[in-house]
C-alpha cells in the first residue's frame, strides 16, 4: 500500500476499500497506490485517482470508489449521488478519464504497457448497485462493483474485473494476452515508481508518526470510558493484555482523582516506566509520582546499595520502609492510590507497605490497580491475583480486551506464539500489510551481521534510530552490549527513561523495557534453552512494537516452537 496508511479524512468508502486491501491475504506482491494525483489530467486542471491498484500477471485497475448510500440516474441522464448536487459528469466518466490520464503518461515516460490490460471501474462501497442500476452501453457490466463485493472479498473482485478486462481486450484486440498477460512482477514495480516517485517515501513517513501517535491517543480515549463505568467502585483492578491501554488509564485515573482535590502517589515497579510516569506528571501538584522501590527508599532513609541483591530489595527494604512507616505515624497517607504493573506488586511484603500509603488501607481506601496477570507476572509467583482479591475483598475487575497499541498483523502473530485464549477483541488500528520479521541463527553464533541489516532496513523504511529500540532477554552479554560492529558501537546507546536523543539507537533488556512501546522493536538472543520465562518475555517484547517487529531467534527453538511457519 503506498502509502502504507489511510488518512483520517478520507471518504468512509475509500478507507474501507483500503483496510480490505490492506489485511487481505490473497495480494502478494500486489501493489496499491490511494489518492494519486493526476496534475495532466485530459479533462481538467488537477484530477485525482482514488486506487490504482497494480497485479502482477493479471494487469492494472483504476478504481473511482463511491461511498454514496443512495444512487440514482436521472431521467434526463445526469448523477445524483447521496445528497450531492446532480451531476453531467458521473463516476464511469471520471474513472475512464483517470485511466486515459495514466495510460498516457506512462507512455509518454517509455513505460511498456503491451499485453496490460489497463481497465478502470466504478466502486459503490455502501450499495448493491450491481442488481440496482440498470444496464447501460456507457459501461461493461463487470467494470461495476459494490457492497456485496466488499463483503465477500475485495481481491477476488479485483481478480474478476481484470480477467473480463483482458477478456474484452482480447476480442477487440485479436492477441493482446499472446505469450502472456502483463504486467511482470518487475514491470509492476516499475510503473508503481514512475507514478509515485520514492521521493514521497520521507513525506509519508513524516505523515505516519503524526497519523500514529494521533490515532493512539484517539484510541486511548476511547480507553477512557473503562474510567467512566468504574467511577463509583472505590477499588477497581484492571486487567487487560499487552497493548490495552493500562498505563494510559492509570495517568489518567490519577489525574482525575487530582482534579477532585486529592492527594495520592502513582506508582509502578519498572525503573524506566518510572521515569516516563514521572515526566508524564511532573506539572501535576499533589501527585507524588515513582517506582516502589524507589518510593520505599526515601521512606526508609537508607542509601541505594551498590550490587545489592533480590534479597534486598524483596524483603529487606520494603521491611525497612514499613518499619520508618510505623514509627512516624499516618503521615505518608495520602488519599488515593494507582498502581500500574501491580502483577509484580501483588505479594504479601509488597501490599504490607502500600497498605500504609493509603487512607483507610487496602481494605478501605481508595485503589485502582492495572496489571496483566495473564501474561507478564515475570517477577511474581503466580498467585498475586488471588492474593489482592484475599487483601481487598470488594474488589471489582475490569477487563480490557482491546488492543489500541500494535498494528494488527504484530497483534496476530502475538496471539499464535503465546498461545493467547481468547486474545484480544479487536484491534483499533488499521493494518498496513506489513508482517514481523522472523531471522534464525545457530546457537552461539554472533548476531551483529543480523542485527545491522535489521536497522539499516528499518532506516531505509523512514525510522529513525531513536524510534528504534532493541531488546534481549538477557541481562548481560546482549549482542548489543557485546556487538564487535563498528556502526552499532556507534549508534547503541543504554536506554535510561530518557527522551531517546536524536541518532541514538537504544538498547535494554525486556524486563526493563516492560510498560513501555516504540514504533520499532529488533529482539536479539531469543534462545529457549538459556532464557527462563521464556514465553513471558516474547510476549512481552513482541507487544513493545506498534508498527515494525524484527526477532532474531535461535533456529531449533524457531523450529521446535513454532514449527518455523512464522
Amino acid at each position: 500500500m503506498m502509502p502504507p496508511y489511510c488518512p483520517d479524512d478520507a471518504p468512509p468508502g475509500e478507507r474501507a476499500l483500503f483496510k480490505a486491501l490492506a489485511a487481505s491475504g490473497e495480494t502478494e506482491g500486489w501493489i496499491v497506490l490511494h489518492s494519486l494525483a493526476i496534475a495532466s489530467h485530459i479533462r481538467q486542471v488537477q484530477g485525482e485517482a482514488d486506487f490504482v491498484v497494480i497485479v502482477p500477471e493479471h494487469g492494472v485497475l483504476i478504481i473511482e470508489a463511491k461511498s454514496h448510500s443512495s444512487v440514482e440516474r436521472l431521467h434526463d441522464g445526469r448523477w445524483k449521488l447521496g445528497k450531492q448536487a446532480p451531476t453531467s459528469r458521473g463516476p464511469f466518466q471520471q474513472a475512464t478519464e483517470a485511466l486515459h490520464s495514466i495510460r498516457e503518461y506512462l507512455t509518454v515516460r517509455d513505460v511498456r504497457l503491451r499485453s496490460t490490460p489497463m481497465l478502470g471501474a466504478v466502486w459503490f462501497t455502501h450499495v448493491r448497485a450491481r442488481t440496482q442500476l440498470p444496464k447501460s452501453p456507457e459501461w461493461h457490466d463487470w467494470q461495476l462493483l459494490d457492497s456485496e463485493d466488499l463483503r465477500t472479498g475485495a481481491s477476488a473482485a479485483i481478480l474478476r474485473v481484470l480477467a473480463r478486462g483482458a477478456e474484452h481486450l482480447e476480442s477487440k484486440i485479436p492477441g493482446f494476452t499472446y505469450g502472456g498477460v502483463g504486467p511482470e512482477a518487475t514491470a509492476a514495480v516499475h510503473i508503481a515508481n514512475v507514478l509515485r516517485p520514492k521521493f514521497e517515501a520521507a513525506i509519508v513517513q513524516g505523515d505516519i508518526r503524526r497519523i500514529r501517535e494521533t490515532q493512539m491517543a484517539a484510541f486511548i480515549d476511547e480507553q477512557y470510558d473503562a474510567l467512566d463505568n468504574m467511577q463509583h467502585n472505590r477499588a477497581v483492578l484492571f486487567t487487560g493484555l499487552a497493548g490495552s491501554g493500562k498505563t494510559w488509564l492509570a495517568l489518567e485515573a490519577a489525574r482525575r482523582e487530582i482534579e477532585l482535590g486529592h492527594t495520592g502517589r502513582l506508582l509502578c515497579f519498572n525503573r524506566l516506566l518510572g521515569q516516563r510516569l514521572k515526566d508524564s506528571t511532573a506539572d501535576t501538584p499533589g501527585l507524588l509520582t515513582s517506582t516502589f522501590h524507589q518510593e520505599a527508599l526515601r521512606l526508609s532513609g537508607v542509601p541505594v546499595r551498590v550490587g545489592a541483591g533480590t534479597a534486598f530489595w524483596d524483603h529487606e527494604l520494603p521491611e525497612l520502609a514499613l518499619e520508618a512507616l510505623l514509627e512516624r505515624g499516618d503521615g505518608e497517607s495520602l488519599d488515593f492510590l494507582v498502581v500500574d504493573e501491580a502483577q509484580d506488586l501483588a505479594c504479601e511484603q509488597f501490599l504490607d507497605l502500600l497498605d500504609l500509603l493509603v487512607r483507610g488501607g487496602l481494605q478501605h481506601g481508595r485503589v485502582l490497580l492495572f496489571g496483566d496477570f495473564e501474561r507478564q507476572t515475570i517477577y511474581e509467583g503466580g498467585a498475586g491475583l488471588d492474593l489482592l482479591r484475599k487483601r481487598i475483598p470488594d474488589l471489582s475487575t475490569y477487563n480490557l480486551t482491546v488492543n489500541c497499541r500494535n498494528l494488527p498483523r504484530i497483534g496476530t502473530v502475538v496471539k499464535k506464539l503465546s498461545h493467547l485464549d481468547p486474545g484480544y477483541r479487536r484491534f483499533r488500528r488499521d493494518d498496513d500489510g506489513t508482517d514481523p520479521v522472523f531471522v534464525p541463527y545457530r546457537a552461539g553464533a554472533d548476531q551483529s551481521t543480523f542485527l545491522a541489516e535489521a536497522v539499516r532496513n528499518l532506516k531505509g523504511e523512514g525510522y529513525r534510530l531513536e524510534e528504534i529500540v532493541v531488546l534481549s532477554p538477557l541481562r548481560s552479554g546482549s549482542t548489543a552490549e557485546t556487538t564487535t560492529d563498528a556502526w552499532l558501537r556507534q549508534v547503541l546507546h543504554p536506554a535510561d527513561g530518557q527522551t531517546p536523543r536524536t541518532g541514538h539507537l537504544r538498547y535494554c533488556t525486556i524486563h526493563a523495557f516492560k510498560g513501555l512501546d516504540a514504533p520499532a522493536v529488533i529482539v536479539t538472543d531469543l534462545d529457549e534453552t538459556n532464557t527462563s520465562s521464556f514465553e513471558a518475555l516474547l510476549y512481552i517484547a513482541m507487544t513493545r512494537a506498534t508498527d515494525r517487529l524484527t526477532a532474531l531467534v535461535e533456529a531449533q527453538t524457531l523450529r521446535a516452537a513454532y514449527g518455523g511457519n512464522v
